[in-house]
C-alpha cells in the first residue's frame, strides 16, 4: 500500500488539485493541516484526503512527524508539498526503486542532471550551500537536499527522529537515513514554480536557519569537519603571522607584540581544535563499530 503525506499550511488554492492528482497513484492520502487559517483542511477533505489538524502552526517538520506517526502500516510512504510544485504524475517514478528493492529512501531531485533552469538564481545559490553542508554532515552525495518530494520504505519509519520542527527536516531526514545505513537513491523530477506564497518564510532567513541547524548537527555527526576545518584555518593564519614575525626579526625591524601573540594563540588554539576533532571522530567511529 502506497500512502502519501502532504503537510499543508494555508494552501487552499492548490491543495484540492494536489490531493486529486496524488490519489491517482496512491491508496491513501493524509493531509496534515498545520494550523491553517483558510479553507485548506476542508478542501483537502472534500478532495478525498484523510485530514489531521494541528490547532496551531508548528512547522513542516512537526507536520511530517504527525503524518509518519499515522502511517505505521504503510508499505511505501510518499511525501510531497501542498503548493502544487511537485507533479503527482511522477509518483510512480519515485516509488519504483523501492518496489524493485533498489533503495530504502528515494529523493526526488530537480538538479540530478542539472536540467532545471527554472529555479530562481537566488534559490539555487542558497540550495547549493545547503546541499554541500548536508552532504558533509551526512557523508552523502545528494544533489537536491531540500526536496520535499520523496519516497520511503515503510520499514524506515523508526529511523527518523523528527527533532526539527521546521524546514530543516529535509536535511535531517537524509542525515538520519545515512547514519542508519539506508540505501538512498535519487531520481530526476521536474518542478512547477508559481508565485511565492505570502505565508512562506523569507528564503534568505529560511536558508540561514537551515544552514545553522546543519552546522550544529555536524558537531555530533562529523566532528572532524566541525572542529577540524576551523582549526586548520586558524593554524594557517597563525603560520602566516609567524612568517611575518620571523621576517621582521631577521630584517632587524621592531617586532610588534599583537601579531606575534595572535600568531601563537591561533596556532595553539587551532591545533587544539584539530586534535579535538580527531579524538571525537575516532570515538564516534568506535561507537559505530560496536553497534
Amino acid at each position: 500500500m502506497i500512502t502519501a503525506i502532504i503537510p499543508a499550511y494555508n494552501e487552499e488554492k492548490t491543495i484540492g488539485s494536489v490531493v486529486l492528482g496524488t490519489l491517482q497513484h496512491t491508496s491513501r492520502v493524509i493531509v496534515v493541516d498545520d494550523g491553517s487559517s483558510d479553507q485548506t483542511g476542508e478542501i483537502a477533505k472534500l478532495a478525498g484526503a484523510e485530514l489531521i489538524v494541528h490547532t496551531t502552526n508548528q512547522g513542516k517538520g512537526a507536520a511530517l512527524k504527525t503524518g509518519f506517526q499515522a502511517v505505521q502500516d504503510a508499505d511505501i510512504i510518499v511525501t510531497l508539498d501542498s503548493d502544487g510544485q511537485h507533479e503527482t504524475s511522477q509518483i510512480p517514478k519515485l516509488v519504483e526503486p523501492i518496489l524493485n528493492d533498489e533503495a530504502d529512501v528515494v529523493n526526488g531531485s530537480r538538479y540530478l542532471n542539472r536540467k532545471d533552469d527554472e529555479t530562481p538564481a537566488y534559490r539555487r545559490v542558497g540550495q547549493s550551500v545547503l546541499d554541500a553542508a548536508t552532504n558533509i554532515s551526512g557523508d552523502l552525495k545528494i544533489t537536491d537536499s531540500q526536496s520535499g518530494f520523496r519516497a520511503f520504505s515503510g520499514q524506515t519509519i523508526p529511523v527518523f527522529g523528527f527533532h526539527s520542527t521546521g524546514y530543516t527536516i529535509e536535511s535531517e531526514m537524509l542525515i538520519d537515513a545515512a547514519k542508519a545505513g539506508l540505501r538512498i537513491k535519487e531520481v530526476e523530477i521536474s518542478a512547477v514554480y508559481g508565485e511565492e506564497s505570502h505565508h512562506k518564510a523569507n528564503p534568505i532567513k529560511h536558508g540561514v536557519s537551515v544552514l545553522v541547524k546543519i552546522i550544529r548537527d555536524m558537531e555530533y555527526n562529523r566532528p572532524l569537519y566541525y572542529f577540524g576545518i576551523p582549526g586548520l584555518i586558524m593554524v594557517l593564519i597563525g603560520i602566516v603571522l609567524s612568517i611575518r614575525f620571523f621576517t621582521e626579526y631577521l630584517s632587524g625591524t621592531s617586532i610588534t607584540l599583537i601579531p606575534t601573540a595572535l600568531a601563537a594563540l591561533l596556532t595553539i588554539f587551532g591545533s587544539f581544535m584539530g586534535f579535538t576533532g580527531l579524538i571525537l571522530h575516532s570515538i564516534s567511529r568506535m561507537i559505530e563499530r560496536t553497534r
